[in-house]
């Protein structure tokens, strides 16, 4: 085989990374302040420890969010090939769409969607 546009692709990957690293390197200000290196929240000084616990409702509903936007990007292909299917691609896309109501009712039923 003949590799030698993968290996061009890679080799001019790396010269534009290291290229662009090596110009940030020598344009940019090198100043350092240690103030840069504290938390910093809305301009009050912290107290305390900055690692608190996130809420669990705001993992579950990032849960939620993504798997229902990944159900867009399935149906997107799906809707543009159906006709050429016919039956049998409403069948699947049916089944797909039931497992994810499904899920959505699980997640409704736990109260996963609830804000407490």
């Amino acid at each position: 085989m003949n590799f030698t546009l993968l290996i061009t692709v890679l080799l001019t990957a790396v010269t534009l990374v290291v290229g662009a690293y090596v110009i940030a390197k020598l344009i940019g200000p090198r100043s350092y302040n240690p103030v840069k290196g504290e938390p910093f929240e809305c301009g009050i000084p912290t107290r305390g420890s900055s690692w608190l616990p996130a809420h669990i409702g705001y993992y579950l509903f990032a849960i939620l969010f993504l798997m229902f936007d990944i159900e867009t990007v399935f149906l997107y292909p799906w809707a543009v090939v159906v006709r050429q299917f016919g039956t049998m691609a409403l069948v699947s896309i049916g089944f797909f769409l039931l497992v994810l109501v499904f899920g959505l009712a699980y997640a409704w039923r736990k109260g996963a969607l609830e804000w407490k």
